[in-house]
């Protein structure tokens, strides 16, 4: 049975529709994160299973339970919020211990129970504080702690770490994955930073403009993103696009680049002389001192340290950009000037020009498994 399922979820205002006939199946256990620009609906999303925003339309189990007509207490469900939203006449322990305290809970078992969690979230030191004496991150983690010990059906966090310190969020990418497993909690997280939903979820929920545009786990929605615009919302450096209308030979297909023919395998599942959006993720990119069979020349314009990798601006002879990079901390010492670009065949993406729909590779190759970015 799924701890939550949600049917034909819809929510409209004056200003459009938010949601949009959402359907989503979460098993127990699963952290699922509802990733999308600003506007798409994360939001709206999470305060409708939460039973604070009325649907016009759809229903929400929780537990095999509908309770799309139910108050938010009745419904089971812990939330913390980006805002954090502690009582501030309250001390930690108290703002903690409310949502048990409300439901009459044995003041021993209370006791137990909240040092349990802010031992486990490393809060212990500062339940006799109040929320103005805490820090960023120490709020983050009250917050948490108070959606979690009352042990709900499901967990729903409105992107909690957005006010966090970029240490105390990259800390809690790693931990808190393993803290939703500990206590088997089924948990919603919405985010607007790709990473921290590739980190943190099984699966990851693409809303675009109110509706689901892919849900996929992280390495799916990376390799194999369902549109051109879920193609640019993963990676940094962005995907390069390049309009193109690929040819067939006894080859393959290959596309033209700056008056290069380039072969990008075969497989796909087109027409022939069908308008086409190439995308090439920066790291399939590779650059060359010499000239060699398929290789692209550019000009070399910038190299930029990236994290642990340098990204290269590259110009084509026709004028276009691209981006490319690297691992090697020789490419470091790369000049400016001329160099030749190869593609790796197996990682391009091909997406239809209209719709901008990703095409599938009839014939899936596994040479991108596991490089995410």
């Amino acid at each position: 049975m799924a701890q939550l399922e949600l049917s034909g979820l819809t929510k409209t205002f004056k200003t459009g529709t938010a949601v949009d006939a959402v359907a989503l199946r979460v098993d127990r256990g699963e952290i699922v994160a509802i990733f999308g620009p600003s506007g798409a609906g994360k939001t709206v999303l999470l305060r409708l299973i939460a039973g604070i925003e009325e649907p016009d339309g759809g229903s929400v189990h929780i537990a095999g339970r509908d309770v799309t007509t139910d108050s938010p207490e009745a419904r089971g469900i812990g939330m913390a919020f980006q805002n954090f939203a502690l009582f501030p006449h309250m001390s930690a322990y108290a703002n903690v211990a409310s949502g048990l305290t409300a439901t009459d809970t044995p003041k021993d078992q209370i006791y137990t129970r909240v040092q349990a969690i802010a031992k486990m979230l490393k809060i212990d030191h500062v339940l006799g504080h109040s929320p103005r004496e805490l820090s960023n991150g120490q709020k983050q983690r009250t917050a948490l702690a108070r959606a979690l010990v009352a042990e709900p059906e499901l967990l729903l966090l409105d992107d909690p770490l957005r006010n966090v310190d970029a240490k105390l969020r990259y800390e809690m990418r790693l931990e808190l994955p393993n803290l939703l497993r500990r206590y088997n909690a089924t948990a919603l997280y919405v985010t607007q930073d790709y990473k921290e939903a590739m980190a943190l979820a099984d699966r990851i929920v693409v809303m675009l403009n109110g509706k689901v545009a892919q849900i996929a786990d992280s390495e799916e929605v990376y390799n194999a993103p369902a549109s051109v615009e879920i193609a640019r919302l993963f990676g940094d450096p962005t995907i390069n696009l390049l309009p193109c209308e690929p040819t067939r030979n006894g080859a393959g297909l290959t596309v033209t680049i700056a008056n290069t023919r380039v072969h990008i395998g075969d497989g796909f599942d087109m027409k022939p002389g069908q308008a086409c959006i190439l995308g090439m993720r920066p790291e399939d990119l590779v650059l060359h001192d010499g000239a060699a069979d398929d290789a692209i020349p550019v000009d070399v314009l910038a190299v930029t340290p990236l994290n642990e990798r340098y990204v290269f601006l590259v110009k084509t002879l026709d004028g276009r950009e691209l981006l490319a990079s690297s691992g090697d901390p020789a490419s470091a010492d790369r000049a400016h000037g001329r160099a030749y670009l190869t593609i790796d065949p197996t990682a391009v993406l091909l997406f239809d020009g209209a719709s901008g729909t990703r095409m599938a590779r009839t014939t899936p190759t596994a040479a991108t498994a596991g490089r995410l970015r």
